[in-house]
């Protein structure tokens, strides 16, 4: 079973773990976040889901520090974040990142991969960054593959050693930017059956994906986006039994008919 330390100084439930205020981002002449409003709860396991190129991946990057904004505000944990390569840091920390690509590092062994940042980023001792990476190598099911290179494996290895490495440095938030994607069929249910367990325990999550039925299973909010806009923010429940939008509605029959 997947294990969660207990933060040492843990966001209060009544103030948010995020808040995104008039976020609008470029690339160039092309806008591709347009007025994003967005509070989450500590605890909460969102979705956003929406068609291709509305803005779902840029939107998680700006929130992991990845991408600058040009306009608005985002606080992670009541910290507000600026454009400085400091408040980058501060994004990062506060987050744990999950690629499409998984983006390990070929040249090192998965523990290596995990106890890399322990290391230099919380100046753990090797001996203590090697059991921090251990034990969430053995939650993800992969403990044996710990001095395996990332190519000896296979791609839902790979992305269960990313998740792996991710947690290892216990962020407050986890953000999954379409982790089945890149899968073959039969690896997708190997990671989402670890992002489930993940759920249970209580860490905060933001995962775009088209995986419509871990949406219902795992999400307890939808973010629905088109265009570069939040066109919808509901329940599961709710957006599942009738979504509001009729752009989320044709979304909904058109992934579900398949």
């Amino acid at each position: 079973m997947l294990d969660r330390r207990t933060h040492p100084t843990p966001t209060p439930q009544s103030v948010p773990l995020v808040r995104i205020d008039g976020l609008n981002k470029w690339f160039g002449a092309l806008q591709v976040l347009k007025d994003i409003d967005l509070t989450l709860r500590p605890g909460a396991r969102v979705v956003v889901c929406g068609p291709s190129g509305s803005g779902k991946s840029t939107l998680i990057r700006c929130i992991n520090g990845l991408e600058p904004f040009q306009k608005g505000t985002i606080e992670l944990a009541g910290r507000r974040l600026g454009k400085s390569d400091r408040d980058a840091a501060i994004a990062r920390r506060l987050t744990g990142m999950v690629f499409q690509s998984f983006n390990l590092f070929p040249h090192l062994t998965v523990l290596a991969n995990c106890t890399l940042a322990l290391r230099r980023v919380l100046s753990k001792s090797a001996r203590e960054a090697e059991e921090i990476a251990m034990r969430h190598l053995t939650a993800v099911h992969i403990a044996e593959k710990a001095r395996a290179y990332p190519a000896e494996l296979s791609g839902g290895q790979q992305q269960r050693a990313a998740i792996a490495r991710a947690l290892c440095l216990d962020p407050r938030i986890m953000l999954f930017d379409e982790p089945t994607s890149a899968l073959d069929p039969e690896m997708i249910k190997e990671v989402l059956d670890v992002m489930i367990a993940l759920a249970k325990t209580g860490v905060t999550m933001v995962c775009v994906t088209h995986e419509m039925g871990f949406a219902r299973e795992v999400a307890d909010e939808i973010v629905f986006m088109d265009q570069g806009r939040i066109v919808e923010h509901a329940s599961s429940s709710g957006f599942f039994s009738g979504a509001a939008h009729p752009r989320a509605r044709l979304f909904l029959d058109t992934i579900l008919s398949h």
